[in-house]
Formats: structure tokens, sequence, C-alpha cells
């Protein structure tokens, strides 16, 4: 028997219960950064350049002017590149509930259209980033939760650095051999696949190995990620093979990604060069030109700070039960 459609009574009533909890979610949300006094923000969805991470697949479209002219426009991947050109005006602290786009992507975890809640703090530090998560955690959700078969308890954080995740779990150097996709894959025990480079080996590692076992009886940091993976955060003044990066996992699914912000407009030059030049080896040509607009921005300055993605569909998904991501939105559309 086919599925009912999305706006059929039956359909809504049986996601009622997830959706009247969402509801609830934002509304605790809201009132948490605004008791920390967080100023909430809009930035625009239709940007010049959506992002630069090499494996987001943006939408697009065009902005047609009233004289006719077409002008190449995307639907942003996240709101990050908007919300610290408002930083450097002197908005921050702020958060932004958003809306934002992936195209390709699809599962019970998945949408291509979904919301993002990212907040940044100036002048905080990764340490500082970790606490407010963790308080904005215990906030906004009971002090156990279920999604997808996994319970997880708030009352502890787990900390854990990436390379002693890579011990732990694979017995793995992964720091000593970075860079060095044969060493990796001997001293992880693995086998190096054809054409695998080491960050091809990192991931696969990562989500194979790792992943799946962090963030199951209590909600995980994985902390301090290698310069290779560093994105748009600073490196560790301490350790310069890390990035001041985190990821969140919480009942066995990642949940939010964290940095404490890149500020040298030169050094975020170099990266997106290196990105751009990946993305282009994998897919081809990614169809924008460099955002120079938010390169200004930061060789204008940025105050130091640290900022968070968090994925609301997955959170919401959580405080409600939910095993599926449709399961939390009002008007889901295909999910893969």
């Amino acid at each position: 028997m086919a599925s009912l459609p999305v706006w059929h009574p039956e359909s809504l009533a049986a996601r009622q219960p997830f959706l009247r909890r969402r509801s609830l979610l934002l509304a605790a949300t809201r009132a948490f950064f605004a008791a920390r006094g967080y100023t909430e923000v809009e930035t625009p969805y239709a940007v010049p350049a959506p992002g630069e991470e090499v494996h987001l697949s943006a939408f697009r479209t065009e902005r047609i002017g009233v004289d006719g002219s077409r002008t190449p426009l995307f639907l942003h991947t996240s709101p990050e590149f908007a919300m610290k050109r408002l930083l450097v005006a002197g908005a921050g602290p702020i958060f932004q509930l958003a809306r934002v786009w992936r195209n390709g992507e699809g599962s019970r975890r998945h949408a291509a259209e979904f919301t993002m809640l990212e907040w940044y703090n100036p002048g905080a530090g990764m340490d500082d980033l970790i606490a407010e998560t963790s308080a904005f955690l215990r906030a906004v959700l009971p002090p156990v939760v279920t999604s997808q078969g996994v319970t997880t308890e708030l009352s502890h954080m787990e900390h854990l650095t990436v390379a002693d995740a890579f011990q732990r779990y694979l017995g793995a150097d992964l720091l000593g051999t970075a860079a060095d996709a044969a060493a990796l894959a001997a001293s992880a025990g693995e086998k190096l696949r054809a054409g695998e480079d080491w960050e091809d080996l990192f991931f696969r590692l990562l989500l194979a190995k790792v992943e799946p076992a962090i963030g199951q009886a209590n909600p995980t940091f994985l902390t301090h990620w290698p310069a290779a993976q560093a994105a748009l955060a600073r490196r560790d003044p301490s350790d310069p093979r890390v990035a001041e990066r985190f990821e969140l996992f919480v009942c066995g699914m990642e949940l939010a990604n964290a940095f404490v912000e890149l500020t040298d407009a030169a050094e975020q030059r170099a990266r997106f060069m290196e990105d751009r030049a990946r993305r282009r080896a994998i897919y081809g040509e990614e169809g924008w030109a460099l955002d120079e607009d938010f390169l200004a921005a930061l060789e204008y300055g940025m105050p130091p700070a640290a900022g968070i993605a968090l994925g609301f569909d997955r959170l919401a998904m959580i405080a409600s039960g939910a095993d599926r991501i449709d399961q939390v939105q009002w008007l889901p559309q295909d999910a893969g």
C-alpha cells in the first residue's frame, strides 16, 4: 500500500508528537541564548559563494535584476561566512537558526534542506565553547535521551582527542603518521586501498571504527583534529599538529562541528585555494568565484572567537526520541 502524502491528516498526526517537541525545543533554544546576552540574526540564504568545504554540493539559482541582468547565486551550505562578517562589524555574540541546503544528501539522518543552529562567541576559547555547549544540551534536553535505539545520559560529557580515539579504537598513531597513508594503514592494521591518500584513509577509519563507538552512553566531544582537517579552525598554539576543533556526538550521531575561528586572512586564503584545488580534482569546477568579500572582512579584522554549527533537526530527533529526520520536519521531502 502506497504511503500517504505528507499533507494528509494521518501523516501529520503521526509526526505531531515529534513536532510539538521540536516547537518546545525551538523556544527553549531562543530562551537559552537570550539569557546569555546573544542577539539572534538573519543573513541571506542565496549568496555568491556557498562555502568552500570540499565534499559539499550546493544548490544553484540566479537573481534577475530589474534591468534584466542575471547574477548566479547559490543556496548557502552554512551561514558561517555571513555571520563572521557580522562579527567583524561588531555584532557578536550572535546566533542564528538558518535554513541550509546541501545537494545530494538524504538518509534517516540527512536531508537536503534542514535547519542549522549556529552561534559565535567573541573572545571564547575551545574550553569555553565546550562548557557552553554542555550547558545548552542540559538546558534544552532531559537528563536521559534516546534516539535510533541509543540511550545517552547527559550527566557526564566525555572529552576525547582524535589522536586518543584512534589509539583507543584502532591502536593507531595518528599524529605520528601524519601525511603518510602507508604508515597510518600499517599502524592501524589496515590495508591501504588503491589510490587512497592519507585524508581518504583517515576518514574511512574515522567513519568505520571511531564514530560508531563514541557518543553512546554519554555525549562525546571529539577534540583537537589533525591540522590537515583544520578547515576554518585555528591551529592549537601549544601543538601545531592539531587544530582547535571539536565535533559533538550524542545518541551515536554527529550533532555539531565547532572551531576556535581562524582570523588570519592570508592563511585562510591559502586553505581555500587548497580546498578548491582538491574539489576540482575530485568533482571538476566549483562554478563560483572565491569569496573575496569574506577575505576582505578577515583582513579588516575579526575578533578572536569560537563558533559552532549544530544540526537542529538532529537535536529535535534526540529531544523527541525520533528515529528519522523526516519525523521532526513539518513537510518532509524525500530523505533518500
